[in-house]
């Protein structure tokens, strides 16, 4: 049974060899040797009417848009083009390094000026820092004095605050307490009082 089956197998094996060898004598027969026979024909008849085939076969594909070559000029042409090109973007890349260099200098001359202007903002800041220190000073000393007037009797403090300049008599005045400016008003003259009140009130 086994024998008979491994027969049967070897058979059809053999059976598909068999066509598939048919079926390449069949395309080879009909296909290829008609077709090399046709080829062997026309380069005879070529030969005989003086054409080269070959010739023929550049001139032919010369023509399919593809596969045709340049011609020189043309091949020059795109040379010319290109060196252009770059001729211009070198030219360009020059104005490019310019600019950059300008823009460069003008930082740095922006950096150099705030520099100054920082230097010159400390300056000012040491003078401000002065001039409240010396305001400060002033008013203790203005403090003293006016502590000075208030201990002092009325009957001395009137006759100097007449003597002193206007402006320099009503600030003294107008920082005295209530009672010490009622007595030394008291002991000026009636003119000079009603001055300084009127002074006073504006």
């Amino acid at each position: 049974m086994a024998k008979a089956k491994k027969t049967k197998e070897t058979k059809s094996v053999e059976v598909k060899e068999k066509k598939s060898a048919g079926f390449f004598q069949i395309l080879l027969a009909w296909i290829i040797i008609p077709l090399m026979f046709t080829t062997a024909v026309v380069l005879i008849i070529a030969k005989v009417a003086d054409i080269n085939v070959f010739d023929q076969a550049k001139e032919w594909t010369s023509k399919i848009p593809f596969l045709e070559e340049k011609a020189p000029d043309e091949k020059v042409e795109g040379d010319l083009i290109l060196e252009e090109r770059v001729i211009s973007l070198q030219a360009e890349i020059q104005e490019k390094e310019a600019q950059l260099f300008e823009v460069q200098d003008e930082l740095t001359k922006v950096k150099d000026s705030n520099e100054t202007l920082e230097i010159e903002k400390e300056k000012l800041n040491e003078e401000i820092e002065k001039l409240k220190r010396a305001q400060s000073e002033s008013k203790r000393d203005f403090k003293e004095i006016v502590t000075t007037y208030e201990q002092m009797s009325a009957k001395s403090a009137a006759p100097v605050i007449t003597k002193m300049g206007d402006a320099e008599a009503v600030q003294i005045l107008s920082s005295l307490k209530p009672a010490t400016l009622a007595a030394i008003l008291e002991k000026m003259a009636p003119e000079e009082a009603a001055k300084y009140t009127s002074m006073l009130t504006k």
